[in-house]
């Protein structure tokens, strides 16, 4: 009895032990759980299934999962109209201009389609200290992806698409740079990856192909900012958001060729409430 005793001790001890290494192993790996979170966030890395259509569309995200509640609750949600005819009242054209300082590098092309959008990748060791600087505060760019027609609307009027350029301080924080694409011109950036577009779920990574997300901001950088969310699910909030005032060209040809594979992936605008919009 008295060995068998001595043997449990010994067996729980040593289970004990084991634990506290699989705990400890973990910290050492991921010393910032938080920042870590987030990038999974940003990268859609949730369980629960979403959709843009069907009984998981966005009137129902806030619904499906109570990971996603800030979808239906929250109070800054995005994306928003911006209504020119109320920029006297709701938007403080006379504050001090902030520029955004972009450094951005070129980087091996990897593409995916994550089943909402596609998406192209600059975290990891290759995205070369890709960054946004803003009011002092750097933000380094995760991943840049699209959407049809675009989020943001601008008198209630829709754009072809918009692009998003998302941002990670370190702190963990999101800062997302919204893009407005036109029909016009054909772009022979977009057509760079569009010429390498996964049709189904997967991944693409094509070291000689260099691409620069830098070639993706117009000329003019005048931005609507405001506080928002993700415009996926979970919606988190907190999010800043620099909406660019000029778009950029697409063609018709390559705005089709993007709704092949998606032929609608944007979110509805959200109330404003009491958030002011400032133009820069």
């Amino acid at each position: 009895m008295i060995k068998f005793i001595k043997n449990n001790f010994l067996l729980g001890s040593l289970i004990l032990v084991y634990c506290l290494f699989v705990l400890l192993l973990q910290v050492i790996i991921n010393p910032n759980p938080r920042a870590e979170t987030h990038e999974a966030i940003a990268e859609n890395h949730y369980l629960v299934h979403w959709s843009y259509g069907g009984s998981r569309n966005p009137s129902r995200w806030g619904k499906i999962s109570a990971e996603y509640v800030l979808c239906k609750t929250g109070q800054y949600q995005s994306p928003i109209n911006f209504d020119s005819d109320n920029f006297e009242r709701k938007i403080n054209s006379e504050s001090t201009p902030k520029p955004l300082k972009f450094n951005y590098q070129r980087i091996p092309l990897t593409v995916k389609n994550n089943g909402h959008t596609i998406q192209v990748d600059y975290s990891g060791g290759s995205s070369g200290g890709s960054s946004m600087e803003i009011d002092g505060e750097t933000y380094r760019l995760l991943q840049f992806h699209f959407h049809t027609p675009s989020e943001h609307t601008v008198d209630e009027m829709a754009y072809g698409m918009e692009l998003h350029l998302v941002h990670q301080n370190q702190a963990g924080n999101f800062a997302v740079v919204g893009v407005f694409i036109e029909e016009g011109a054909e772009n022979y950036f977009l057509q760079q990856i569009w010429d390498h577009l996964p049709e189904s779920e997967g991944e693409k990574t094509l070291e000689k192909l260099m691409v620069n997300a830098y070639n993706f901001l117009p000329e003019n950088r005048e931005y609507y900012s405001y506080d928002g969310s993700l415009t996926t699910p979970p919606c988190s909030e907190a999010v800043k958001w620099y909406v660019m005032t000029t778009p950029i060209e697409a063609s018709a040809e390559q705005i089709e060729q993007f709704m092949e594979i998606y032929p609608m992936n944007a979110r509805p605008v959200q109330p404003l409430h009491r958030r002011k919009i400032h133009h820069h």
